[in-house]
C-alpha cells in the first residue's frame, strides 16, 4: 500500500513539475506579449512625431495619404494585438489553476503517507510496549519462583 502511494507521490510531484513549468512559459509568453505591444504603441508615437516634424516641412497630398494609411495599419495591428490579451491571460490563469489542482493532490498524498507513517509508528510502539510489559511480567515471575 505504501508502495502505491509513494508511487502516487512521485507521480504526482512530476506533474506538478511539468505544471510549474507550463505556468512560467505561460507567464513569459504574456510578459512578451505586453512587451510586444509596447514596442508597436512607441513606435507609433514615434511615427506621429516624424508625421509632425514632416508635415511642418511641408508634404504633399500623397505623401500624406501614404503616412496616414501606415498610421491606420499600425492602429489595426494594435487593435488585433490587444484582442489577443485575453488568449494570454487565460493561458496563465488556466496554468494556475491546474498546477494549484495538482499541488492540492500532491498534498493529499503527502498526508496520507503521513498518517500512514504515523499509525506504523503507534503500532511498532504498541508491539514494543507490549514486549516490554511481557518480558517484564516474565521477570517478575522468575524471581518470584526464585525466592
Amino acid at each position: 500500500m505504501d508502495n502505491a502511494l509513494e508511487f502516487l507521490l512521485e507521480q504526482a510531484k512530476d506533474k506538478e513539475n511539468q505544471a510549474v513549468l507550463a505556468l512560467n512559459k505561460a507567464n513569459s509568453e504574456l510578459q512578451d506579449y505586453y512587451k510586444q505591444v509596447s514596442q508597436i504603441e512607441q513606435y507609433r508615437l514615434d511615427y506621429c512625431q516624424q508625421l509632425v516634424d514632416r508635415g511642418k516641412s511641408g508634404l504633399t497630398a500623397s505623401q500624406y495619404g501614404h503616412l496616414n494609411r501606415f498610421l491606420t495599419q499600425l492602429d489595426e495591428t494594435l487593435s488585433k494585438q490587444r484582442q489577443a490579451e485575453g488568449h494570454f491571460k487565460n493561458q496563465v490563469d488556466n496554468c494556475q489553476d491546474y498546477w494549484m489542482e495538482l499541488r492540492k493532490q500532491r498534498k493529499s498524498y503527502e498526508w496520507l503517507l503521513e498518517k500512514k507513517q504515523k499509525e506504523k509508528a503507534k503500532q511498532q510502539d504498541q508491539r514494543e510496549q507490549k514486549q516490554m510489559d511481557e518480558f517484564s511480567t516474565l521477570l517478575y515471575s522468575r524471581r518470584r519462583n526464585n525466592f
